[in-house]
């Protein structure tokens, strides 16, 4: 398993390369599990994962109590999730998720082994948290769109 520091970035890498092809969505969002995802659903909720992480994180490190998640997250669909999505919103979303991959690459990296792995009543260790946000759950549930040519 890669350095917590690279698992983010390594995640992103791979939402991205699967968004190369959302441009070309029929507008039908797609069922995964109970839900439903569309390629504007699945970057709000990677940037909104990586941000409330972030913000858990950073208030354990400086030793105040996090704000609890008072997001909907998946469970709505909302009318902005619905809209097309064209070249230049994958453009905004690389911009915007690389950016926070790097934010947590250099955090995490700049993080001690006791420090990632320090365990706290009732949350995860921040290593577990960097293992949660490498799941690309989100990007995966849209998927590679059938009929595009598949980047490498």
């Amino acid at each position: 398993m890669p350095e917590p520091n690279r698992m983010i970035e390594q995640a992103v890498s791979h939402a991205l390369r699967l968004a190369q092809s959302w441009p070309h969505w029929d507008g039908t969002p797609i069922p995964a599990d109970d839900r439903f995802y569309t390629p504007h659903k699945a970057i709000r909720r990677i940037g909104d994962h990586l941000i409330d992480h972030l913000a858990e994180v950073e208030a354990r490190l400086a030793g105040v109590p996090t704000i609890p998640d008072r997001w909907h997250a998946s469970a709505i669909t909302t009318p902005g999730d619905l809209a097309v999505f064209t070249a230049a919103d994958l453009a905004e979303a690389e911009s915007r998720l690389t950016r926070l991959a790097q934010i947590w690459t250099v955090r995490l990296a700049g993080l001690t082994a006791e420090q990632l792995d320090r365990r706290e009543p009732g949350a995860w260790t921040i290593r577990e948290i960097a293992e949660h946000l490498s799941d690309t759950y989100y990007a995966d549930a849209v998927g590679w769109l059938s009929g595009v040519p598949q980047v490498r």
